[in-house]
């Protein structure tokens, strides 16, 4: 994976300065998802003079680039880097509560992407597929509290 990133950064005319490979390589190390502020300190044990400034600008140049996606969970919760590198969709249910998201593997728009992609001839590379609600402890917590 880091070495498609990479690739992808350099033929975008992107330097690989240390600070953007320590993003880099939590990324790479860190799992699907994670908040700017858990890439911070990750990044912070690699190159410990990485900024925040720095985390947030690799991301938003990663999301540009179609490297990652960045996920808004709710209100409770910054935003967070999802690694998605491959082509196939993503899938979510985020806690609009206390920020919690739920990966799922069930896909159903398969047929939705062929449909669209042939009446408006667009290649679809992807999706992202994110449903928002209440997790069952949250939904929990309010029947208590009413």
């Amino acid at each position: 994976m880091l070495e498609t990133i990479v690739e992808r950064l350099q033929e975008a005319g992107h330097r690989l300065t240390k600070p953007r490979m320590a993003v880099l390589q939590v990324l790479e190390t860190g799992g699907e998802h994670l908040s700017p502020a858990e890439i911070l300190a990750r990044g912070q044990a690699i190159y410990p003079a990485l900024s925040r400034a720095t985390v947030y600008r690799t991301l938003e140049l990663l999301s540009e680039l179609g490297l990652l996606r960045l996920i808004h969970p709710g209100e409770q919760r910054s935003s967070v880097a999802c690694v998605a590198m491959h082509h196939h969709g993503h899938h979510h249910l985020l806690c609009i509560h206390c920020g919690c998201m739920i990966p799922f593997e069930e896909c159903v728009v398969g047929e939705l992407e062929a449909t669209l992609s042939q009446r408006l001839g667009f290649e679809i590379k992807g999706h992202l597929l994110e449903f928002y609600g209440l997790c069952k402890e949250c939904r929990g917590h309010q029947k208590v509290e009413q």
